[in-house]
């Protein structure tokens, strides 16, 4: 049995129909950017994840960079984040002039480690960006109080955390502002990139709204130098169409984490932890192994045998070429730099079934049985 990292097709097949029909609609009506399909669609994530504005955009990354650019981060100044994450929400940084002081991670959530933020905060501190990372809220509260304490704003990266809670309230609502991606792959994925900025400050949200659409306040008034950040209509509809189902997905993959967490509870790899204020949402089901040739053997052993596997992220941020050339700040990272080296993400999503989680346990099985 073959068995994908993700089923996009057996996800589209659950909404087929009401997807097709909001397609349709747009393609008719032939408004493909902005309009009434993304006011329809801001309103209806805001409200879904309790906040009072929303502001559609091309995609995630454009929605770090933008909300950085709509809090003054500028040249000169420094943003504290991790270095365990997507190279996009370092990008947003440093393409806003900004330079990156990074901090380690949790060991066992692999998000940021509130009680190293403090030592981090310099004069040069703008702005702290916390990741809910693979699914799994970061632990906010401590680093809120930090924020509070050092009058700094923070900015929520959950463009892995749809629907994800801290503290039983949904993530994006806990910052200044808070980004989100809808990659197609993500538990709320458009049909392209598209991504948002989520905020209740309303003048943070108008200068997003001018930012993503060439500085523009009205019709040839220009007031801000801007950029063409727009999100499409066709996509707006997509993810309205597949909103209402968001809370039974995530269900589902909550569903199928304990069931990996259950059968793969005998064998020498550690499951996803989740942490008592959490509400882990598994966009990806992250192990973890003894040490990186260990993993690098077991995913060769997955993938010959039919079962695709990702590793997220094998090389930490401040590791990589580009950023190795920039004058990143950073505290000792053992924690990052282990963990990138004994993780490996299996298969999940919605639609994955009971038996294709069974078949990948007693491959990871075999792969232990094997090099007894």
């Amino acid at each position: 049995m073959d068995i994908p990292f993700v089923d996009l097709d057996a996800n589209y097949t659950r909404v087929r129909k009401r997807i097709d029909d909001n397609m349709a609609a747009v393609i008719d009506d032939t408004q493909f950017i902005g309009g009434a399909p993304v006011v329809a669609f801001e309103h209806n994530f805001s409200k879904y994840i309790q906040v009072d504005e929303g502001i559609g955009v091309a995609s995630g990354t454009d929605a770090i960079f933008l909300g950085l650019k709509a809090l003054d981060v500028g040249p000169g100044d420094e943003v504290v984040t991790v270095s365990h994450t997507f190279v996009s929400t370092v990008d947003g940084i440093v393409n806003n002039g900004a330079r990156p002081r990074f901090v380690d991670i949790d060991p066992e959530t692999y998000t940021m480690d509130p009680g190293l933020l403090e030592d981090s905060i310099t004069s040069d501190t703008a702005a702290i960006l916390p990741v809910h990372l693979y699914g799994h809220p970061v632990d906010l509260d401590p680093i809120i109080d930090v924020a509070d304490d050092h009058n700094l704003p923070v900015l929520e990266d959950a463009c892995q955390a749809h629907g994800a809670r801290y503290k039983n309230n949904r993530v994006g609502g806990f910052g200044d502002i808070s980004c989100f991606s809808f990659y197609p792959s993500k538990n709320l994925g458009a049909f392209g990139d598209a991504g948002f900025v989520a905020t209740d400050d309303p003048d943070l949200a108008e200068r997003v709204r001018m930012l993503r659409e060439y500085g523009e306040a009205a019709k040839h008034e220009h007031r801000l130098i801007g950029y063409n950040s727009r999100m499409d209509a066709l996509q707006a509809v997509i993810l309205d169409a597949k909103l209402p189902e968001l809370d039974t997905w995530n269900a589902e993959r909550r569903a199928a984490a304990h069931k990996y967490d259950v059968a793969l509870a005998d064998l020498p790899v550690e499951s996803p932890a989740v942490s008592p204020d959490a509400d882990h949402v598994y966009h990806l089901y992250v192990i973890r192994v003894r040490g990186e040739e260990e993993r690098d053997a077991l995913r060769d052993h997955l993938e010959t045998r039919g079962v695709s596997t990702g590793i997220h992220y094998p090389v930490p941020v401040h590791s990589q070429k580009s950023y190795k050339e920039l004058p990143c700040k950073f505290n000792p990272l053992p924690v990052t730099e282990t963990t990138a080296r004994r993780i490996l993400s299996l298969p999940m999503f919605p639609e994955i079934t009971d038996e294709q989680i069974e078949t990948v346990v007693e491959t990871v099985a075999s792969f232990y049985q094997s090099s007894r």
